[in-house]
């Protein structure tokens, strides 16, 4: 099995990547899809080295020596290594991606990306395969988000900007969810907080059944044919135009807001005019 110890800035290319798992603790990480040679570009490297291996299957590993996968949000010890590198490898590749503390982005995947933070945070972008993203505290932002998304944090916030996904599932305990959504007639969309604000925007002309419910949240609804039953109700429910995807937004003690995108934006061509 071939093995490479980086230790000072440099660049490896490799002939074929089937897969791909990184971890690292401080600085920043690129992981992009590409149609070209697969490639490990390292920038900047402090402490201890990186170690680069890859298996006759093609399943590359760039980690350093002690951090694990599955101990990855538990790794956080004082005087952290930090290296700034980027990774290139086919957009059908699929990626696992671990931070403690530097920054990732994530960009042009068709296949699966499985990606856990402590405190870093992670941009995705045009990643159209299935999603699984783990947080302590870090903040996870996806852009152009297509396909299935599991995301679950303690603190950390998930904001989506022109998604469009079959299925998303986010799980906060303090952490805000802000999801600005286009749905598929199948979208199947639920989010949930304890103590996290949630705030959707969906089209004026959306066809779903929607629940939005708080225990002793405000809840808040541009669409009018949302129903909460009586006066005080813990809960706003209602089909809105054919009704055919899903959405729930439910939160103990948070605010859950829906807005609709046409409303938005007149509210604010109104306050520039």
């Amino acid at each position: 099995m071939p093995q490479w110890t980086v230790q000072e800035p440099g660049q490896l290319t490799f002939d074929t990547v089937t897969s791909l798992s990184v971890r690292i603790v401080a600085g920043r990480l690129a992981v992009l899809a590409s149609d070209g040679p697969p490639t490990l570009e390292v920038t900047d490297i402090q402490k201890s080295p990186l170690i680069v291996t890859q298996d006759d299957d093609g399943r590359l590993t760039v980690a350093y020596r002690d951090l694990t996968w599955d101990g990855i949000l538990d790794w956080l010890k004082p005087g952290s290594q930090s290296t700034t590198l980027t990774l290139t490898v086919p957009k059908d590749c699929p990626v696992q991606v671990g931070v403690i503390s530097a920054s990732a982005v994530v960009a042009g995947f068709e296949s699966r990306a499985n990606v856990k933070s402590a405190s870093g945070e992670i941009v995705l972008d045009g990643v159209s395969g299935e999603v699984h993203a783990e947080t302590v505290s870090g903040a996870v932002e996806s852009r152009g988000l297509a396909g299935d998304m599991d995301f679950t944090s303690v603190s950390g916030e998930l904001t989506i900007a022109g998604g469009a996904p079959r299925r998303l599932n986010a799980k906060t305990v303090s952490g805000r969810i802000t999801a600005d959504l286009r749905l598929t007639p199948t979208g199947n969309v639920t989010l949930n907080s304890v103590s996290g604000a949630i705030v959707v925007r969906l089209p004026q002309s959306v066809d779903a059944d929607v629940t939005l419910r708080s225990a002793s949240g405000r809840l808040k609804s541009a669409f009018p044919g949302l129903d909460g039953g009586h006066p005080g109700s813990k809960s706003l429910a209602g089909r809105l135009g054919g009704g055919m995807a899903y959405v729930s937004a439910s939160t103990v003690s948070g605010a859950v807001t829906l807005l609709s995108k046409e409303t938005a934006e007149a509210d604010a061509e109104e306050e520039m005019a």
